[in-house]
C-alpha cells in the first residue's frame, strides 16, 4: 500500500505549483488544501463509471485540487477503488505524491462487495456476526452500523480500496440515523464506543483524524435525529481525553440548504447559533455536500442572482461559489466525472471567493 499522509510541506508545494486566484488555497487541518473537493457519490456501479472515476480524479488533482472524498458504501466500494486507481495510476506517472492530497472517507452503512447481494441479511450474517465483528443488535434499520469492530473493519478495507496505509480524515456516516431507533443514552454510548476505537485506529496509523458526516443531524433546531456538536465533541473527549483527533464535519449546504450558515440550531454557551459558528468557536473544519444539490439548481437561479456572482457563467460555478465563500467552509465537495463538468465547476479556481460584504449582500437579498 502506498504510504503517507497529507502534509504541510508537500501540500504547500502542490499549492504552489498549480495558479489559483487568491481565496483557492486555505490553511486547515496543519495542511494547504484547496477550497473546492471532488466528492465521488453518484454514478452506476459498472467498469465505465469506475473508469470515469479515476480519470475525473487525476484530471482535478491536476487542476489544482487536493481534496477528495469518498465513503466505503459509495457505489458499492467501487468509488474508492476508482480512487486507488487514480492515486496509483498518477503517482506512478510522477503527477502527485501521497503527501499533497488529503484523502477522506466514511464508514457506517453496509458496504457490499461491487454490488448489492441477494440477501443483505445472510451477507451481513455471513461477513460480520460469524466472524465475530459486529451483531444484528449494533445494525439499525438493517443498514447502519457503527460498532467498534465494524468500523476496524470498515477502515482496513478503505485502506485497501484507497491502497494507502493512512486515511486522512475518516468519517462515521451519518450517526445520527440510529438516534430514534436507540434512543439518546444509547446513541451517545454507541458514538462514544466509536470514536475510542477510531483513537486506537489513529494511534496504529491507520487515519489522522475523524469526525461525522451528516445530513439532517446538524441542520435542524428540533426532531428525532437532532444532534448536537458541543456533545459530540464530549464524546470524542471521553474517548480520547484532551487531545482527541475529532477534527471534521461534513454536512450539506448550498442556495436551497442553507441551515448550516443561517439556522440557529446549536447550542454555545448557552446562547443559540447556526452551525457554522458553533464550528468555527469550537475549533471545527467542515467540509460541506451537496452544492449543486445534485443538479437540483442548475438553469433555476434568477438572474438578479447571477449578477451577484461576478466573473462565472454558469450556475454549476455560482453555486458552488456560494457554498465555498461561506465562513467557516473549508471546501465544498463536488461530484464530477465528465472532462467538460469538471472544467465548469473548476471555473471557480481562478475568480476569487465572495468577500465577505459580498456575500452578506447576497444573503440579505438572496
Amino acid at each position: 500500500m502506498i504510504p503517507g499522509r497529507a502534509t504541510a510541506e508537500a501540500t504547500l508545494k502542490y499549492a504552489q505549483a498549480h495558479r489559483a486566484a487568491n481565496g483557492h488555497w486555505r490553511q486547515d487541518l496543519g495542511v494547504t488544501l484547496s477550497s473546492v473537493g471532488m466528492g465521488t457519490y453518484l454514478g452506476k456501479w459498472d467498469d465505465a463509471t469506475d473508469a470515469a472515476v479515476a480519470q475525473a480524479a487525476r484530471r482535478v488533482i491536476a487542476k489544482g485540487v487536493n481534496v477528495l472524498d469518498s465513503a466505503i458504501n459509495y457505489r458499492f466500494q467501487r468509488a474508492e477503488r476508482s480512487l486507488g486507481r487514480a492515486l496509483k495510476d498518477g503517482i506512478d506517472a510522477g503527477e502527485f505524491s501521497r503527501d499533497q492530497l488529503l484523502l477522506c472517507t466514511k464508514g457506517g452503512y453496509l458496504s457490499f462487495e461491487g454490488q448489492p447481494p441477494a440477501d443483505p441479511r445472510a451477507w451481513f450474517e455471513g461477513t460480520f456476526v460469524d466472524e465475530g465483528i459486529a451483531t444484528f443488535d449494533d445494525l439499525v434499520d438493517d443498514s447502519h452500523c457503527m460498532a467498534p469492530g465494524y468500523l476496524r473493519h470498515e477502515v482496513d478495507q478503505s485502506r485497501k480500496n484507497l491502497g494507502v496505509e493512512t486515511i486522512d480524515v475518516y468519517y462515521v456516516h451519518n450517526p445520527e440515523g440510529q438516534l430514534s431507533s436507540v434512543g439518546e443514552k444509547e446513541f451517545h454510548r454507541r458514538l462514544t464506543a466509536a470514536f475510542a476505537e477510531l483513537e486506537k485506529c489513529a494511534a496504529e496509523g491507520k487515519l489522522v483524524s475523524y469526525g461525522v458526516a451528516t445530513w439532517n443531524g446538524f441542520r435542524q433546531v428540533q426532531g428525532e435525529d437532532r444532534i448536537s456538536l458541543e456533545r459530540v465533541i464530549a464524546c470524542a473527549r471521553e474517548a480520547g481525553g484532551e487531545k482527541h483527533r475529532f477534527k471534521v464535519v461534513q454536512l450539506p449546504l448550498n442556495l436551497a440548504m442553507p441551515e448550516a450558515l443561517l439556522v440557529p440550531t446549536q447550542e454555545l454557551g448557552g446562547k443559540a447559533v447556526p452551525f457554522l459558528t458553533a464550528a468555527r468557536e469550537l475549533n471545527i473544519t467542515v467540509f460541506t455536500s451537496v452544492p449543486l444539490l445534485q443538479g437540483q439548481l442548475l438553469g433555476k437561479l434568477p438572474e438578479p442572482v447571477r449578477a451577484k456572482y461576478p466573473g462565472l457563467s454558469t450556475d454549476a460555478a455560482r453555486a458552488i461559489q456560494f457554498a465555498r465563500s461561506a465562513p467557516g467552509v473549508t471546501a465544498p465537495l463536488v461530484g464530477m466525472k465528465s472532462p467538460a463538468h469538471i472544467d465548469e465547476n473548476l471555473a471557480v479556481i481562478d475568480v476569487p471567493p465572495l468577500a465577505s460584504d459580498a456575500f452578506g449582500m447576497l444573503l440579505r437579498k438572496g
